[in-house]
């Protein structure tokens, strides 16, 4: 469900970045067929059980050659994540994130202006929430 919501609102990674643990393989393996293109993935082992800012500290190691980032982690840290680099939300996706938390393969798109060593607390807008089965 979840890659067949990204395929449907154009959102196709360049890069995916995808924690080690078995649980958010699977997920990305059953997700990742449904797009119109297969991003690159790279399977990364700080991301498990990372804390928000260790998940923005892979982030700012992006190369500015990728236009899109997909980032398939872990609670607490990618639902905390979201809400620290979120400095402004859309109403909808704002009050959907705080409401329902981050289950399993949701989703939160987050757009940010800039480099990705750039990305920081604040600097980007969450501008949709979505969550499987709602």
């Amino acid at each position: 469900m979840a890659g067949d919501w990204l395929a449907a609102h154009g959102l196709v990674p360049d890069l995916a970045l995808c924690s080690t643990a078995t649980r958010t393989r699977e997920t990305w393996k059953l997700a990742v067929p449904q797009l119109p293109k297969r991003p690159r993935t790279v399977y990364e082992e700080r991301l498990y059980e990372a804390s928000p800012g260790e998940i923005i500290a892979v982030v700012n190691e992006v190369s500015e050659e990728c236009a899109d980032v997909l980032v398939i982690g872990h609670n607490p840290g990618i639902q905390g994540a979201a809400q620290v680099l979120a400095g402004e939300a859309d109403d909808e996706a704002g009050t959907r994130l705080e409401r329902r938390g981050f289950p399993t393969s949701a989703i939160a798109v987050l757009e940010f202006a800039g480099p990705w060593k750039a990305v920081q607390p604040g600097a980007a807008r969450l501008t949709r929430f979505w969550v499987p089965h709602e």
